[in-house]
């Protein structure tokens, strides 16, 4: 027979006339619960014990009352690291936000005119909608969780719309400005220390061959290179004592491949490279700061794998695209560059989402499919057979004047007069 997860108990009146029944029991997450039935009826009681005890054998738990700060901290507690840091701290941030504007109320009270009015007041303060637009998002994903570990029925905002915000300009580099950033990144690591410098020529030149995000860069190491088939891997990484944690992005491993000319560039490269220096564009010299003064102290994190492999990148790639004669852009505009060329060279979308590691295609065409100089060319060049056409048949068609009642006037008729000298208009 087996385990009685439900017992049935009764509390006395505290003048010992009277008794209610109350159930005992243990739920999931190993608290020991004694809610109050508020009756003695023996009979219905014991339906309310058996109904418990179904619900807690099949997993059904009741959702139950907690503030929704307890309800945060409980869902990153119980999330751990099946999320990233970065994405941990904006949940956090936008619930305490939410949390400031609402009230720290019972998770069970909340409505969607909670999240209307949240919405309103941080538009209300300036915020942009596609702020407040990510907020929303992160909010409606902590509840979203609530739903899954059945602390809530339902999501209370999940009908929640929200704000309407421009589609902004994905920005990419033309073949111009591409041969330019080469350029000017071989340019400025020419009078630098070999042993200190990333090599910005092979690292901008790997990126518009394979689209692999900056992070993915940083943490590829020389195992993940086969020289052979001209791939390159991208794998997650152990906590291992020559090299740290890291995790891949949105999706599984995948594999891209190299040109037979970067294959050999990297196969120089490596030629050159010390002994135990596994990473590839991981200078030695901050390869060994990274393990001597800051994983041997502990003052190393797994969000510094993904923000701190290399220091002042960002300031030295500005450098690269002043030096290329580029106003504005950034490192990942070589990303989405190389999509948009995948795209453009007849690569179909479930191609171009997978060799992008994308987990859903809308992420590709939202934030990098950028219209092509050729396809707007191609588009003018369309309209303008249309034009032409239309035109002539209107410069051949007869012209009728409202005011002429003998018929049709022509082209030749519509010329103005000419007069002869003396002659006057009258």
């Amino acid at each position: 027979m087996p385990k009685e997860l439900v017992r049935l108990r009764t509390r006395p009146s505290r003048d010992g006339s009277a008794f209610v029944f109350l159930l005992d029991y243990v739920d999931e997450d190993g608290k020991r619960r004694r809610p109050s039935l508020g009756h003695a009826d023996r009979r219905k009681a014991e339906r309310q014990r058996a109904q418990k005890e179904r619900e807690l054998r099949m997993g059904a738990i009741a959702p139950q009352s907690m503030s929704l700060r307890e309800f945060v901290e409980d869902s990153l507690i119980r999330t751990g690291d099946q999320i990233r840091e970065s994405t941990r701290r904006e949940y956090r941030s936008a619930m305490q936000d939410f949390i400031a504007v609402v009230g720290n109320r019972d998770i069970q009270s909340i409505t969607i005119k909670d999240g209307e009015y949240y919405r309103q007041q941080c538009l209300d303060r300036g915020n942009r909608p596609a702020t407040v637009a990510k907020k929303l998002t992160g909010i409606k994903c902590v509840f979203e969780t609530g739903v899954y570990r059945r602390q809530l029925d339902e999501n209370p905002l999940r009908r929640l719309r929200m704000p309407k915000c421009s589609k902004n300009d994905i920005h990419i580099y033309n073949d111009a400005e591409c041969q330019r950033i080469i350029k000017a990144a071989a340019d400025f690591i020419q009078h630098a220390k070999t042993d200190r410098v990333v090599r910005w020529d092979l690292l901008i030149l790997v990126t518009l061959c394979t689209g692999l995000r900056r992070g993915e860069l940083l943490n590829s190491t020389w195992s993940d290179i086969d020289f052979d088939e001209q791939t390159i891997t991208v794998t997650p990484k152990d906590e291992l004592p020559e090299t740290w944690q890291w995790l891949i992005k949105d999706t599984d491993r995948r594999t891209l491949p190299l040109t037979e000319e970067l294959t050999q560039m990297l196969a120089e490269h490596q030629g050159r490279q010390p002994e135990g220096c596994p990473y590839v564009f991981v200078p030695p010299a901050r390869y060994d700061f990274i393990q001597e003064q800051l994983r041997a102290k502990g003052l190393w994190t797994y969000s510094d794998s993904r923000l701190k492999v290399i220091n002042n990148f960002g300031r030295d790639f500005g450098l690269i695209l002043a030096r290329a004669a580029i106003r504005c852009g950034e490192f990942h505009d070589l990303r989405r560059t190389t999509i948009c060329n995948w795209f453009a060279e007849g690569l179909s979308e479930l191609e171009v989402m997978r060799l992008a590691g994308h987990a859903d295609f809308k992420t590709t065409h939202r934030h990098y499919l950028k219209v092509r100089d050729g396809l707007v060319d191609r588009a003018r060049q369309a309209s303008a057979r249309v034009l032409r056409r239309n035109l002539a048949r209107a410069w051949r068609a007869p012209l009728f004047s409202p005011t002429d009642e003998k018929g049709p006037t022509t082209l030749s008729s519509c010329q103005p007069k000419t007069y002869s000298s003396g002659q006057g208009r009258s």
